[in-house]
């Protein structure tokens, strides 16, 4: 996402954000794996290890990742099915529909979906940011997803002003604002990534996969 970020918006503190990650990964044996696999985000012409595909187990990575890879592996048969139950099971499953949905778009991949479908799964993520004066994880992951769809006319101003007042001083975010806490890594994330939308409005973007090497 920090690659993400400085690709999109310039933010040079993020230029070796894909270094870091490197090394993040011959520091970690036992995640490897499932982090090459992410490595794609910021690396199109990212390589695959034997065995790397057979760590994506979780339900949200096995929804993803097929977008990931869709222009090298093509889409399972049932993925817009796969889709529509993500998106009716809610929560941080439909979140990840919005951003499979845009990955699937940036590799160029054709799917067939019902017609509607797309403006009704970005309404629907739009209504997990409640209006109350707590902030969590799965609200900025929905504001950011929808930014990067290009869908933020949906994220109402007033949850602008409530995630900002829920920094923490190190200007991260907690996993809910109800609750005291240090910042946390995938709340900041997303967090920042948000606002940084907000704060630099444009017509288009760069996209959030890394282009493929000229």
């Amino acid at each position: 996402m920090l690659d993400v970020m400085y690709r999109r918006f310039g933010i040079n503190e993020f230029a070796d954000a894909l270094q870091i990650y490197d090394q993040a990964i011959d520091a970690n044996t036992q995640e490897a794996p499932i982090m090459r696999v992410f490595r794609r985000i910021a690396d199109h012409d990212n390589q695959l290890q034997p065995g790397d595909l057979n760590s994506v187990t979780y339900d949200l990575d096995r929804l993803t990742v097929p977008a990931l890879y869709c222009d090298r592996y093509g889409l399972p048969e049932d993925y817009a099915a796969q889709l529509e139950q993500a998106a009716n099971l809610g929560d941080y499953m439909l979140t990840h529909a919005v951003l499979s949905l845009i990955w699937v778009q940036e590799n160029g991949c054709t799917l067939q979906l019902p017609d509607g479908f797309a403006q009704s799964l970005y309404q629907a993520t739009a209504a997990l940011i409640n209006n109350d004066a707590v902030v969590d994880d799965l609200e900025l992951e929905a504001a950011a997803f929808l930014y990067l769809a290009g869908q933020g006319n949906l994220v109402d101003n007033g949850f602008v002003n409530r995630a900002i007042a829920a920094q923490n001083y190190d200007g991260g975010w907690r996993p809910t604002s109800n609750t005291p806490d240090e910042s946390n890594w995938h709340a900041t994330a997303v967090g920042l990534l948000f606002l940084l939308h907000v704060e630099y409005p444009a017509e288009s973007y760069p996209p959030m996969l890394a282009p493929a090497s000229p």
